[in-house]
């Protein structure tokens, strides 16, 4: 499994991907000439000479080298809300307080706001069905950190990650369908394709302005505020761990959690090394392994930009004392390697493994999440 940045000989791909992935999945729009276009957005911005974040969108596809053909997709926003807002919820208490009377009363309510206006966004995570396979969620979600790691100049201090709420198996969100009984008369599909096309002045025009008291929502909008959809469990639980916490901010349309981190404290980006490389061919390297890296699973990227490439393997091994990383010679000329050029790493284990116990219990807990990931695109 490559990593590379997409073309447009990528687009069947993604059209099939934009429809696989259903209503909710805003970043992608069944829509021919607005693929079209964001594909051209992603290629123009790995052109680009960039010292601060702008409006740049990098999209990147996962292939299968064997057969080429293009398995999911993957993606980083670099400044997020310059150019058409973005607006989210946020969930906090306010206090009715009569003290003449001796009555307090604590309610929530939901505030629409732009916080996140500027910061970066990891998007666009889609791994197809029929290819899931060992790696290939962990790969698509890790692979946007290694990135910002090469090129932090690239992106903002905080990245945020919009998780996707709770709708049914026929498209319906239990918090949108209150909003649209009230508010906005449009069918949740319609919504999300209007947003992921980015025609989203009916907000400014339709939404209410106002607090929204959370418990005149009707009981099944209130149960699925902050609340992630089934199948997106997985890619939580993989950014939780990488360092990523939920602090009151939710979508204005199915009310899933979004979520942040400091760029440079994301686990992947802070524990990730940046070495050299040494070819070799089988049974000639100068250096021996150590015997505790022989099966470790690396995700390795090469150090540039448009000719990006990444991928997993256990056919690396990395020599601290000479930071070094070995590479096969087939392996290193599928990541646009050469030897003594420049690489970055990180063992896959690493933000799994974080904080956790070294015990049998922590050794379990690892596996399940793990066949957890099988289950699902993430």
């Amino acid at each position: 499994m490559i990593i590379r940045p997409i073309e447009h000989r990528d687009l069947p791909a993604l059209q099939a991907i934009a429809k696989e992935s259903g209503p909710g999945f805003t970043s992608l729009v069944d829509d021919r000439d607005f693929l079209v276009q964001k594909i051209q957005h992603s290629i123009d911005s790995f052109d680009a000479e960039v010292s601060l974040p702008g409006d740049e969108g990098y999209l990147f596809v996962l292939e299968d080298p064997d057969s080429g053909e293009v398995i999911g997709t993957t993606g980083i926003e670099a400044s997020v809300g310059l150019n058409s807002p973005l607006y989210h919820y946020h969930k906090s208490q306010v206090v009715h307080h009569s003290r003449e009377l001796g009555l307090f009363k604590r309610v929530d309510v939901l505030n629409m706001c732009n916080h996140y206006t500027g910061c970066s966004e990891i998007c666009t995570l889609y791994l197809r069905p029929q290819f899931r396979r060992p790696n290939a969620g962990k790969l698509l979600s890790k692979v946007r950190f290694l990135f910002m790691a090469q090129h932090p100049e690239r992106f903002a201090d905080t990245v945020i990650a919009e998780m996707r709420g709770v709708s049914c198996d026929n498209g319906e969100s239990p918090f949108w369908n209150w909003l649209r009984h009230h508010f906005v008369d449009l069918e949740f599909g319609q919504v999300t394709q209007l947003v992921g096309a980015g025609n989203n002045g009916f907000i400014a025009e339709l939404m209410p302005k106002y607090p929204l008291y959370t418990h005149l929502l009707s009981p099944e909008a209130q149960s699925v505020i902050g609340q992630v959809h089934d199948k997106t469990r997985p890619a939580l639980k993989m950014l939780e761990a990488e360092g990523f916490r939920h602090k009151g901010y939710v979508d204005l349309f199915d009310a899933g959690p979004t979520v942040e981190a400091e760029r440079d404290r994301i686990h992947s980006v802070a524990d990730s090394v940046a070495c050299r490389v040494q070819v070799i061919e089988d049974g000639t390297s100068a250096f021996k392994p150590r015997a505790d890296q022989s099966s470790q699973a690396f995700l390795i990227a090469n150090a540039d930009v448009r000719s990006f490439r990444a991928t997993v393997t256990d056919q690396a091994s990395y020599l601290p004392q000479h930071n070094l990383l070995q590479l096969p010679s087939a392996l290193a000329e599928s990541l646009g390697l050469r030897d003594g050029g420049n690489a970055r790493f990180i063992p896959m284990a690493v933000a799994a493994n974080r904080g956790l116990p070294s015990t049998d219990s922590a050794t379990t807990t690892s596996q399940s999440q793990q066949q957890q990931e099988l289950k699902y695109a993430l």
